[in-house]
């Protein structure tokens, strides 16, 4: 049977912040339910969202937008949001786009937790 294209999960850290982790491809066939669950995870207006992308081994066009959404989302929103970007896979990707210097990129979870905190309290 063949590995599912991602997976996605949503933990919630102290003080609340929530924790979700994909992995996999996130590219126009994978991304819908990585997009409803972080429409999910907004609506609850947690104290703060970490995206950890630590184990994309893909991302699309559709992942960079997602991301630039998710940011804005946030933004408008005013939770505080950090991703964890810390491979090739994904760090090239917005790189090359030029998105990376206007998105919260962090190299690990904790790093990013951290800054969700600072911006929170």
């Amino acid at each position: 049977m063949a590995e599912p294209a991602h997976h996605l999960s949503t933990t919630e850290l102290d003080r609340g912040i929530l924790l979700v982790s994909v992995s996999g491809a996130l590219d126009a066939a994978t991304h819908q339910p990585v997009v409803a669950e972080l429409d999910v995870v907004f609506e609850s207006r947690p104290p703060g969202v970490v995206l950890d992308l630590g184990e994309v081994e893909f991302m699309g066009s559709v992942g960079i937008a997602m991301l630039v959404n998710c940011h804005h989302r946030a933004d408008r929103l005013r939770v505080p949001f950090a991703v964890v970007a810390n491979t090739r896979a994904v760090l090239r990707p917005l790189q090359i786009s030029q998105v990376d210097g206007a998105l919260p990129l962090h190299a690990s979870v904790d790093e990013a937790v951290a800054a969700v905190r600072l911006v929170s309290t």
